[in-house]
C-alpha cells in the first residue's frame, strides 16, 4: 500500500471518468470516487494495511480525507483523480487508487497512492490499476510524470512500481504523516513516454 506523503487540498470540482485495464489474470474498472465510499476508506483503514504510514487514521481524519477524495475524484481540471478500484469479472471493490498534483525538487508532477483490501492482495489488483491510473494522468495532460513514494519497507508497493514500469530513482527522507519520518524510494513513470504501460 502507498499513499499520499501529503494529499493536497483539491483544486475546484467538476466531471468524473472511470476505466478499465487488464492483464492475462483478470481486470480492474477505476470509478470515481464517491460521497458512497467512506466504508471503502474506513476499510482500508485497517491497522495492516496502514503500518507502513503510520498506523490507522482517527475517525476526524478519515472524514476530512474522504471529502478532499470526493472532491479531487469530482476535479476537471486535470489536476488529479481518486478512484475505487473494482475487480473483474466479480464486479467488487478491492481497494482504491489516485493521482494528484505534488512537487518533486521543485518540479509540479503526479503523484499516486493506492490500497488494496486483504482479501484482494496478491493477484495483481494494485498492478493493474496502477497501469490504469497512469493512463488516466496522461490523458489529464498537465504534468510529465507520475511519482510514487512507497516506504522503501514495502516490499509489495516498491513491487507494483517495478510491475508497472516506473523507474526507481533512489531513496528520500520526508514526514509522513508529518510529525513522523518516513524513507522512502522515489519511483517516475514518464508520461510522455511513447509505448508506456
Amino acid at each position: 500500500m502507498t499513499e499520499p506523503r501529503a494529499l493536497p487540498e483539491p483544486p475546484a470540482p467538476a466531471g468524473a471518468t472511470t476505466g478499465t485495464a487488464a492483464s492475462a489474470s483478470g481486470s480492474v474498472r477505476l470509478e470515481a470516487w464517491s460521497e458512497g465510499d467512506a466504508g471503502l476508506l474506513r476499510a482500508l483503514n485497517a491497522p495492516e494495511l496502514m503500518g507502513h504510514l503510520g498506523g490507522p487514521e482517527t475517525e476526524e481524519q478519515l472524514v476530512r480525507r474522504h471529502r478532499r477524495y470526493v472532491d479531487l475524484s469530482a476535479d476537471a481540471t486535470g489536476a488529479g483523480r481518486m478512484f475505487r478500484v473494482v475487480l473483474l469479472p466479480e464486479e467488487r471493490v478491492a481497494g482504491s487508487i489516485g493521482f494528484w498534483t505534488s512537487q518533486w525538487r521543485g518540479e509540479p508532477v503526479y503523484e499516486t497512492g493506492w490500497a488494496v483490501l486483504p482479501g484482494f492482495q496478491g493477484r495483481g489488483v494494485a498492478t493493474l490499476a496502477t497501469r490504469s491510473v497512469a493512463g488516466r494522468a496522461r490523458a489529464a495532460g498537465l504534468h510529465r510524470h507520475l511519482f510514487a513514494f512507497p516506504s522503501v519497507a514495502n516490499a509489495a508497493s516498491n513491487a507494483v512500481c517495478r510491475k508497472a514500469g516506473f523507474e526507481l530513482l533512489g531513496e528520500e527522507d520526508f514526514e509522513y504523516p508529518p510529525g513522523r519520518p518516513m524513507r522512502c524510494n522515489a519511483w517516475r513513470l514518464d508520461l510522455g513516454a511513447t509505448g508506456g504501460r
